[in-house]
């Protein structure tokens, strides 16, 4: 397999750092801190980078197609306009729940995940959320929603509850997934999926918690690359840059006694394939 090098995009010590979004409009990749309740933007031209506090913990972060952001917070769904004024889509708070990673499907929608902080099984749910606030829950026996994401043709949903150690596949169609199934297992020893990004031949990459790595996997099922990296807590992985070439790296270091220097940074493979356009929330 080919050998991949990993750069630091940014130096940082993120509790939980997750969620790499390409923003294409801005020419920029947002990231969060979940535990840390912090959304980070960072522009691999200028270098430059922002950070901004939320009031509680944020799950994830995905650009508006009319401008501004929409937030996956721990006591439900907010919007988050160009003017920096903040409303709630959806308030559902749950005691010992959190929001945890989402994705926006082809028609626009945002698929958002939640799980108990203390992880237990059937705690969280998997939320398919449209622009006028209506709410569907699609998975109500989850137990940590992890990533969800397209093929490029929009017909498979690919999505994960991480201590299933799979990678699931759904037939998606008309905002509907059905049929879901194993399309891929993680052997014992390897880690945990956790985030995950698709590509434009259709292949899926996915981060392993306490894993080490990065594996690509093809539409098929199959193995066919893997990015190492000293940081045993790698959490999700998305393609940016202008040409969509380079994989951006999100890791953590809650719970390490002794973490990796590097733990909790962005990192960086350039040139690892070539992700897919990522559609904004229709909200």
């Amino acid at each position: 397999m080919t050998t991949y090098s990993y750069e630091v995009a940014v130096r940082a010590e993120a509790e939980l750092g997750e969620g790499p979004t390409w923003d294409a409009a801005a020419g920029q990749l947002i990231w969060i801190d979940i535990l840390g309740s912090q959304i980070h933007t960072y522009d691999p031209v200028s270098g430059r980078r922002t950070s901004r506090t939320t009031e509680q913990h944020v799950g994830a972060v995905k650009p508006r197609a009319g401008g501004g952001l929409v937030l996956n917070l721990r006591d439900g769904v907010g919007l988050l306009d160009p003017d920096d004024t903040f409303r709630w889509l959806h308030h559902e708070p749950v005691p010992g729940r959190r929001a945890n990673d989402a994705a926006v499907a082809p028609d626009g929608s945002l698929w958002a995940g939640t799980m108990r902080y203390d992880e237990a099984p059937g705690g969280g749910t998997l939320s398919r959320l449209t622009g006028d606030g209506s709410v569907e829950v699609v998975l109500d026996d989850v137990a940590v929603s992890n990533g969800t994401g397209w093929s490029p043709d929009g017909r498979l949903m690919y999505y994960i509850d991480s201590p299933t150690r799979r990678i699931d596949v759904f037939d998606f169609t008309a905002g509907r997934a059905q049929g879901r199934r194993p399309l891929v297992e993680i052997e014992e020893g390897a880690g945990f999926p956790d985030g995950l990004t698709v590509d434009a031949d259709g292949c899926v990459w996915v981060a392993l918690w306490d894993g080490g790595a990065v594996r690509r996997y093809t539409p098929g099922g199959e193995l066919d690359r893997v990015i190492e990296l000293p940081v045993p807590r790698v959490t999700a992985c998305a393609f940016g840059g202008a040409d969509l070439s380079d994989l951006y790296v999100t890791t953590a270091r809650v719970g390490l006694s002794a973490p990796h220097p590097v733990a909790g940074s962005l990192l960086v493979v350039r040139g690892a394939g070539k992700g897919l356009p990522q559609p904004a929330f229709a909200g």
